[in-house]
Order: structure tokens, then C-alpha cells, then sequence
């Protein structure tokens, strides 16, 4: 079947279970909604920027909020459950943090989805968000070679288990944001900026919906109010 069609089915299969399944909030596990209105306010934008560390010029890094809690919740049941239209409810927060690089001529790049990923899934979590954020989305990156999972392994680790797995294609000359859903070291990031940019792309910055705690911290700069737009 062809991947499309095969989205289409499995989003089909998956609005139809919750006819038959209860349907609990996402965030709290409250009956009868997908997200109430309590873990609705929780997702509320409070976007934040740090600076992305590369192997060339560093990149300014925007994400809308911390990944715990209720956005961690929420998060893990798009991408774990198959709940994709709590993508809707997160796609601000992408927004937001793609709204803070000032950039709207930049197309967004989002991170590529593994092959084992998306036969799981049948859709590609970047992908979606930054489409419902309504951001200009070009998918320019694809993996090189295989990865481990990098789920367990440390700040070093990770550098060296993705450095040189990515390639970009038709990238010269553009300009680009790097969009993925949570940074945690920023490993995966700094390798996209790195392949974009060897592929001759002006990389503007990088933005997600989420950071992990340890990468909130005093360094950041940001604001609670934001103008919607990686």
C-alpha cells in the first residue's frame, strides 16, 4: 500500500476505536475528552531560546515549553498512542517557538522519521506538527545510516551515535529552521544543522515544541506572550 494511503487508513482505524474505546484526557486521564480544559491551559506557549552548540557557527535553539507534566503526557500520546489530533493542541507551542527566530521566509526542515518509526506510527511526528503549526514544511534531510535508539544514553553518547547520519538534498541556497518535537542534549539537532549546511542551506535556527528540564535552565531567555506562528 502506499504510504499515504496507509496514513489515511490507520488515522481512519484510529477515530474509529475511539467510538468504541473511552476516551480519556490526554493530559490527566479524565473521562470522556481528549483534553480537558485544565491540561488544555497547561499547554499554553511559554516559549524559550538557548543557543544550539554546532560543529560550525552556533544556532539560536527556540522551544515552546518544558517537556514535563502534562505537555510531556500529551507529547508521549501522539507520538506513543497514536493520538494524532492532540497534534492540533501542540502545534502552538511549535509555533510559538518558531515565531522567536523571526524568520518567515525560512522554510522548516523537520527531522527525519526512521523507517522502523513510521511502519509503527504511519506518520512522521515532526512532520505532522509542523504542518498543523501551518509552517512552510520541506523535507530535505534523510538518514545516511542507522542509529541506536537514544533513549538511556548520555550527552556524549549521543553526539557520537548520530554524528554523520544524516544527508540533505536541494538545500543550496535555502534558508531553513530545523524542526523536531522534544530537544533533550540537542545532539539530533546540531547533526541536521550540520548536514543542511553542508548541503549549502543558510541554517536560521532551530525550534520544538519541547525541551526536557535539564535543558530549561537560568541560561534561557524568553516570555510568556508570543505572536503565533517551526
Amino acid at each position: 500500500m502506499d504510504p499515504r494511503a496507509s496514513s489515511v487508513v490507520r488515522s481512519a482505524l484510529a477515530d474509529a476505536l475511539t467510538l468504541l474505546l473511552p476516551i480519556t484526557c490526554a493530559g490527566c486521564d479524565a473521562l470522556d475528552i481528549d483534553l480537558c480544559a485544565q491540561c488544555v491551559a497547561a499547554l499554553r506557549p511559554a516559549p524559550r531560546a538557548q543557543v544550539l552548540q554546532t560543529a560550525g557557527a552556533p544556532v539560536e535553539l527556540w522551544s515552546g515549553m518544558s517537556f514535563e507534566g502534562v505537555p510531556a503526557r500529551v507529547i508521549r500520546a501522539l507520538k506513543e498512542d497514536g493520538r494524532t489530533p492532540l497534534a492540533r493542541s501542540l502545534a502552538p507551542a511549535l509555533a510559538a517557538a518558531a515565531a522567536g527566530l523571526d524568520a518567515p521566509d525560512a522554510v522548516s526542515v523537520p527531522l527525519p522519521t526512521s523507517r522502523a518509526s513510521y511502519r509503527r506510527r504511519g506518520y512522521r511526528v515532526p512532520d505532522l506538527l509542523a504542518t498543523r503549526a501551518g509552517l512552510p514544511v520541506a523535507r530535505l534531510l534523510r538518514p545516511a545510516r542507522r542509529t541506536r535508539d537514544q533513549r538511556g544514553l548520555g550527552r556524549e553518547e549521543r553526539g557520537r551515535n548520530v554524528a554523520g547520519s544524516l544527508r540533505a538534498t536541494d538545500a543550496s541556497g535555502r534558508r531553513v529552521i530545523v524542526v523536531d518535537d522534544v530537544v533533550t542534549t540537542g545532539a539530533s539537532l546540531a547533526e541536521a544543522v550540520r548536514a543542511l549546511r553542508d548541503a549549502g542551506a543558510e541554517v536560521v535556527g532551530a525550534a520544538t515544541v519541547a525541551a526536557t528540564p535539564l535543558r530549561v535552565n537560568t541560561s534561557w531567555r524568553g516570555t510568556d506572550t508570543f505572536q503565533t506562528d517551526r
